[in-house]
């Protein structure tokens, strides 16, 4: 674990260097952690049903990352009707993490060139880089110009997707930090308490547990699929992240819309049991799976297995003979 702090260190020294930082970014997460201090300061004071709002929002708002950017629209792992994909893009507004549009797009790059240069948030570049540094500094060449070489004509398709394109960043903002304040006020509470909580407080939290899958599940954890990749499975994550944490199945399969091997009786996996609800009921369709990618290669690497130990045993009766 030392080595791993002795490289987010190295990093520091290369690459937050004034002239390389991305100020506007610094700037606001700096403002935003603070407020979020406040919000936390701030619970004493709030109305039990504003502490209740905040905890709900957790969840809600991180199925728009997760359901919603991540699952539907940056890897097509199903399909969802208007109606949800509406309701998607609200709670994503509401996470504040950017535009459906911008999350998908600096996704995509990620799978397709992990932990190089072209990588938004490469691990290569140490913990703290991988968690949030990526945000703070300007991007790498290789990034925009991988960025170049992709096509998202499916997400511009998107109705909904463009609408909020053209709508951020206010969109986003007010969704995330106003209406949980106005909706406080139903049950007489003061704006600015669900302004610095259920807005600001669970925003900061909502942000660390996503950033917890580009940094600590790409370094602490398990790669049964594929120990060749950073990516692993790490249950801590996946608790906090609403199932997110199977990470080294999900970068083997990054199609698969449960986005780990098991179900969520064996898995910690909201979002999965979300998904699965929405198609019970007609919101959602045509799930994909990689389970049956994954058995198959599990035979073909029994059968490598079986096949090497035979010739192990050929190769020693033959010793014997020999002798």
């Amino acid at each position: 674990m030392s080595s791993i702090f002795k490289d987010s260190i190295k990093c520091a020294v290369d690459h937050y260097k004034a002239n390389n930082l991305n100020w506007p970014m610094v700037i606001y997460l700096s403002l935003a952690h603070v407020a979020g201090i406040i919000g936390l300061f701030s619970l004493q004071y709030c109305h039990r049903y504003t502490l209740l709002w905040t905890f709900v929002l957790w969840p809600i708002t991180g199925l728009g990352i997760t359901g919603g950017a991540h699952r539907l629209w940056a890897h097509r792992s199903y399909k969802a009707t208007l109606p949800l994909r509406v309701f998607l893009m609200l709670v994503n507004s509401m996470a504040n993490q950017g535009s459906i549009w911008h999350w998908s797009r600096d996704h995509r790059v990620h799978h397709k060139y992990s932990e190089t240069d072209a990588d938004p948030h490469n691990a290569q570049r140490g913990f703290f880089f991988s968690h949030i540094g990526w945000l703070l500094v300007k991007k790498h060449k290789d990034i925009v110009e991988a960025g170049k070489k992709l096509t998202f004509d499916d997400l511009l398709e998107d109705p909904v997707v463009v609408f909020q394109k053209k709508l951020d960043p206010w969109i986003n903002l007010f969704m995330c930090f106003v209406f949980p304040g106005l909706v406080c006020m139903l049950w007489g509470d003061n704006f600015w308490n669900g302004y610095w909580t259920a807005g600001a407080l669970r925003y900061i939290c909502v942000l660390h547990f996503t950033w917890l899958v580009n940094s600590a599940a790409h370094f602490f954890g398990d790669r049964p699929y594929d120990p060749s990749i950073w990516s692993a499975e790490n249950p801590a994550v996946a608790l906090v992240s609403m199932g997110e944490g199977w990470h080294n199945w999900h970068h083997k399969y990054p199609f698969d819309y449960a986005a780990s091997e098991y179900g969520v009786t064996t898995q910690f996996n909201p979002t999965k049991l979300f998904i699965d609800t929405c198609c019970a009921l007609g919101l959602a369709s045509e799930r994909k799976r990689g389970t049956g990618a994954w058995s198959k290669l599990r035979l073909q690497r029994d059968q490598e297995i079986a096949a090497e130990g035979k010739n192990a045993k050929a190769v020693g009766v033959e010793d014997k003979k020999s002798m």
